[in-house]
């Protein structure tokens, strides 16, 4: 039985929230951002979680392993506003136990 995990998530007015985050839904960051209401509606997943309009982008804030970057979200963060070297995009980081403790920051929308 998969149990949930604890997501630090500082949001774009500066506000941490500690969400609980279900390991067997196939949820992504995004889909947990938009759940949890951390961003304003169409804000955040504007592409729906293709990796092609980086709304979504996070900043990871600890070591925690994350899936290696894919070559679409590569290009999408290559095109994007406010890229740090810790930028990830939250529609390609699946929910799974491994995220235990995850930290990250919204990025600024643009």
């Amino acid at each position: 039985m998969s149990q949930d995990v604890t997501i630090i998530i500082t949001d774009r007015e500066g506000e941490v929230h500690e969400v609980q985050a279900p390991t067997d839904m196939n949820m992504n960051i995004m889909e947990l951002v938009r759940a949890y209401e951390l961003a304003p509606e169409g804000t955040i997943g504007v592409c729906g979680g293709m990796a092609m309009c980086a709304s979504c982008q996070c900043y990871i804030l600890n070591d925690v392993a994350l899936p290696e970057m894919n070559d679409d979200e590569e290009a999408m963060l290559s095109e994007a506003f406010n890229v740090k070297d810790n930028s990830r995009l939250g529609c390609q980081i699946h929910i799974t136990e491994a995220l235990e403790g995850l930290q990250l920051e919204l990025a600024p929308e643009y």
